[in-house]
């Protein structure tokens, strides 16, 4: 007997649980049905990340290493699933493991004692700037986000992003394999939709410090400055990834821009 084959129902992933959009709106996107995330939907994963922030900062630097180490696995082992091509697949679990790698480093290459000509003692550690967006690009659909969100990881912060909106399905899908990784609830939140009605929604949030817009949408990005101005939150406009070089080549300076310099001074002497 021939059976039907079951559809699968994709969902936005928010808090480390797959959901239905608010509005329970969808489009048809890849011959799939696809939810269709609405402003109520931003600001649940915008909270999600507030709430996952903290502990996500928290952890040492090691145990964050081996988390993304472990989802670059999870990757390795699904990645068949994505339907994105092979070298795409490969590079993209290649960035997880750079970035791995860069977690117990971010301290002594961007922190240290600082020289003063007083008696102080002045040094500077990095510190997650907190709940990052992003805005990915439309294509390649897997490595241009990843290449975002593996930096923003390995600096300790949280993440929501607004996915590519002609090819969402990789991305929505790579939910399920951090789903099975070692990444807590709330760390990522992916959210597919329309990227003009997501984005500046998401730029605009007041519980948003930082933004990384790889859309190369002109229009959009001018308005995303417009609106994270008004929070003063931080904004960085990059050129998507097409390639593992791309993603790794300005690895300091893509995790420069998710981090923030603490600075402490104290008297030495009498």
């Amino acid at each position: 007997m021939t059976r039907l084959a079951v559809p699968k129902t994709y969902k936005l992933y928010v808090g480390g649980a797959f959901v239905r959009s608010e509005s329970g709106r969808y489009d048809r996107v890849q011959d799939r049905n696809v939810p269709r995330g609405s402003r109520k939907d931003v600001r649940d994963a915008v909270k999600a990340a507030r709430a996952a922030a903290g502990p996500w900062a928290a952890r040492t630097a090691y145990n964050r290493g081996q988390i993304l180490y472990r989802a670059a696995e999870a990757l390795e082992s699904r990645g068949d699933q994505l339907g994105v091509a092979r070298p795409e697949l490969e590079a993209s679990i290649d960035v997880l493991v750079h970035y791995a790698g860069w977690t117990d480093k971010l301290q002594p290459v961007l922190g240290g004692i600082n020289p003063v000509a007083a008696p102080f003692l002045s040094f500077s550690l990095p510190e997650p700037t907190g709940v990052v967006g992003i805005v990915a690009p439309e294509e390649p659909e897997l490595l241009g986000l990843i290449a975002e969100l593996a930096p923003a990881l390995a600096a300790g912060n949280t993440v929501v992003a607004v996915l590519s909106e002609p090819r969402p399905l990789a991305a929505l899908d790579l939910g399920e394999v951090l789903g099975v990784s070692d990444v807590p609830g709330g760390v990522v939140n992916l959210l597919s939709g329309r990227r003009a009605e997501l984005a500046p929604v998401l730029a605009a949030h007041r519980d948003l410090n930082a933004i990384v817009d790889v859309s190369e949408d002109a229009e959009l990005g001018a308005e995303i400055d417009r609106l994270a101005a008004d929070s003063v939150t931080r904004v960085r406009h990059a050129a998507r990834a097409t390639r593992y070089d791309d993603a790794v080549a300005d690895a300091l300076g893509r995790l420069e821009a998710v981090v923030e310099l603490k600075t402490a001074w104290h008297p030495v002497g009498a």
